[in-house]
Formats: structure tokens, sequence, C-alpha cells
């Protein structure tokens, strides 16, 4: 839960504040922020859809903090369509670098 805390402080929300609106406890807040516990996967969800981020920008995993919607293939142009063949046909570690380079763009043009 590496940037609940930002999150939190970017829309001026108290924990309490935060946990009234999650219908948790203060206390789960606190353990959230701090790492002392992590919520499971229904509250890692709601707690995205309330910051309207993604999970793995919740969690620290991405830098993006926009949510991708997800596309069904139909609506794919065929460059698109392209594109995703490309990705798939690539080995673990260069979609991980592909993915932190989209992340960052995405990131930069954001700001």
């Amino acid at each position: 839960m590496n940037n609940l805390k930002k999150l939190r402080l970017e829309k001026g929300l108290s924990q309490q504040a935060l946990a009234d609106q999650l219908e948790i406890s203060q206390q789960s807040v606190y353990k959230y922020e701090n790492q002392i516990t992590e919520p499971n996967i229904d509250m890692l969800k709601h707690i995205a859809d309330f910051f309207d981020v993604s999970i793995d920008y919740l969690t620290g995993n991405s830098s993006c903090a926009h949510k991708i919607e997800e596309v069904q293939e139909t609506e794919l142009n065929a460059e698109e369509l392209s594109l995703i063949q490309k990705y798939r046909s690539l080995p673990a570690s260069s979609r991980q670098v592909l993915q932190q380079l989209t992340d960052d763009m995405l990131h930069h043009l954001s700001s």
C-alpha cells in the first residue's frame, strides 16, 4: 500500500475520514499505510475504486495512477491488434521493461 498515504493526503483526508468512507477502522488505515497488514483483495478493489486508481499504483507496482480500461479485442483496430500480438511474443523480462516504459510515458503525459 505504498501510495495509500499519498492518495489520502492529496484528497485532504485524515485516516479517520478515509476509514469512514471505506467503512473500516482508523487503525486498519494506519496498518495499511505502514505496511503492518495488507487488505484483502476486495478491500484493495474498494480502495482503488475510491481513489480512482489502479491496484498496481495503490500497491506501488506501477508509477502510473490511471486505470486502464479493459478492451475487447473486437474493439481494436489492426495496428492495436498487431501491437498486442508482438507484446505476447515477448519474453516476460521484456514485457516488464515495456510495461515500465509505458507507465513512465503515461505518468509523464499526466504531469
